[in-house]
């Protein structure tokens, strides 16, 4: 399988698309440290979530339950990795699958994404956990990521169609 040509001046909408998806990718390792560091705060709980989501903060947390309060430390920690991994790997397809023209790193780099939102966005509804807070920062480099996938495809195809 060849490698396209990004000198091309009709592979600008990849070029720049797999670069756009690529940041989004950094968002979301910016995102997985923020989560990281929050565990180890004062606030203890993530970005955007506070009284009014739960009734109480680290400090009660702690005082109620300490094998709880390590539980839930343990739990943000674990998932700040993951978030960040996800992050790595979508920038990574994106920076050096997608921007040469390869549809599978296109495919994967969307998939991981959307996968992860796809389990974990569900939950936050019910619960009332889904502040714009919370979740802003995640919805805005989510379309700041599908930004960049519609152009990559964009760029995909028409390289594709010339090939």
């Amino acid at each position: 399988m060849s490698q396209t040509d990004l000198s091309n001046p009709s592979n600008s909408k990849l070029r720049t698309g797999s670069a756009i998806m690529a940041i989004g990718g950094i968002g979301f390792i910016g995102y997985g440290i923020l989560f990281f560091i929050r565990n180890f705060s004062d606030s203890f709980l993530e970005l955007g979530i506070g009284h009014n989501e739960v009734d109480v903060g680290k400090d009660e947390i702690k005082a109620f339950s300490p094998s709880l309060y390590e539980y839930i430390g343990h739990l943000q920690i674990a998932l700040s990795g993951f978030i960040a991994a996800a992050g790595l790997a979508t920038a990574a397809l994106a920076w050096f699958g997608v921007r040469r023209g390869n549809m599978w790193a296109w495919v994967t780099a969307v998939a991981v994404p959307v996968l992860a939102l796809a389990v974990a966005l569900p939950a936050h509804y019910p619960n009332n956990f889904d502040t714009f807070g919370h979740l802003g920062l995640i919805y805005a480099d989510t379309v700041l990521f599908v930004v960049g996938a519609v152009l990559a495809l964009l760029g995909l195809r028409s390289s594709s169609a010339t090939d």
